[in-house]
């Protein structure tokens, strides 16, 4: 279990066309700065304008994969979140265009857990993508019938 304590004072955009997923998700974030999005555009204009620590994206609902390509322009660490995209070509098409994690939304109770995880990755310079693996392989395997081994290696520009 990661210290959450590292989420205390981080700015976090959240970026899902889900309402009051946003809120749930910001709620579970009291001691960090939690801004939310509920549309591309908007999410666009906080991603230009301001500064995170960590952007959550949804896949589906805001085209998150085009947010993404701007996260990794503005050298800001993006995950994915999903429900719908869980499947291995979305996961190797995060870990291609740079995101640091992959978030199923059937995870979301250990929301605090992973973002701590992830934050303390990142300060290192790397991506999340092995301990995501360590910890969710179970789930992977079972929705989608694969191994870490079977994704693309990941990769993030200015980490490894």
């Amino acid at each position: 279990m990661s210290d959450q304590s590292i989420l205390k004072g981080k700015r976090i955009l959240v970026v899902d066309d889900e309402v009051d997923l946003l809120d749930i998700i910001e709620e579970e974030f009291p001691d960090s700065t939690v801004k939310t999005a509920s549309d591309f555009e908007s999410g666009l204009k906080l991603i230009n304008e301001d500064v995170f620590d960590l952007v959550i994206l949804d896949i589906m609902g805001v085209n998150g994969f085009e947010l993404l390509k701007v996260c990794v322009n503005r050298e800001f660490p993006a995950a994915m979140l999903t429900a719908q995209a869980i499947n291995i070509e979305s996961i190797n098409k995060a870990i291609r265009e740079g995101a640091v994690s992959f978030l199923p939304k059937a995870e979301l109770e250990r929301l605090p857990e992973t973002v701590a995880e992830i934050l303390e990755a990142t300060q290192q310079g790397k991506t999340h993508w092995d301990k995501l693996f360590d910890r969710l392989g179970s789930f992977f395997k079972e929705k989608l019938g694969v191994s870490w081994k079977d994704l693309e290696t990941p990769t993030f520009p200015g980490f490894y």
